[in-house]
């Protein structure tokens, strides 16, 4: 059995429009939720083993506030096509993992965060920023995640549901 963690960058600042949407980065609301949402992940033992992130500003940087604050040490690997990529992109991507990891999380955008979701688990889920969908999976290789793989959604949380403000 794999956990995969499904995390939607937090929120971002639209101020600046004069930036790309590849670049621009993270609001208040949003360097307060990551590592909000990073202290939770810790809290519920679900520390990833390998972090997957787009490599768009706010993904790289929600990643990082997100890991620093539920304990992860290794490196982030950021992933160029992770951006306005659909579902089939992650599925790639997390299947050519090393079977040792147990955890793995990708950060990415939606609408593919909600469609990953959907398709892993029959489940239609909204998913806000900074949300986290922490799905069982029947596997014991990444290499056998395919479009059949019906996993199980254990959990959706959300800054909303979590937080009080």
């Amino acid at each position: 059995m794999k956990t995969l963690l499904i995390l939607r960058h937090a929120k971002s600042s639209w101020k600046d429009t004069s930036l790309a949407d590849y670049d621009r980065p993270l609001n208040k609301r949003g360097k307060r939720d990551a590592p909000r949402m990073g202290n939770h992940i810790q809290e519920q033992g679900l520390v990833p083993d390998c972090i997957l992130s787009s490599s768009a500003k706010r993904a790289r940087k929600t990643a990082t506030k997100v890991a620093k604050a539920c304990g992860y040490t290794e490196k982030i690997k950021k992933t160029d096509s992770f951006y306005h990529a659909p579902p089939g992109v992650y599925y790639e991507k997390i299947q050519d993992l090393p079977n040792k990891y147990e955890i793995v999380m990708v950060v990415g955008h939606n609408p593919t965060m909600e469609q990953l979701v959907a398709n892993l688990t029959g489940q239609t889920v909204t998913m806000p920023t900074t949300a986290l969908a922490h799905i069982a999976l029947p596997i014991e290789h990444w290499k056998k995640l395919d479009i059949y793989t019906k996993g199980k959604l254990l959990n959706l949380w959300t800054p909303k549901t979590l937080f009080v403000d």
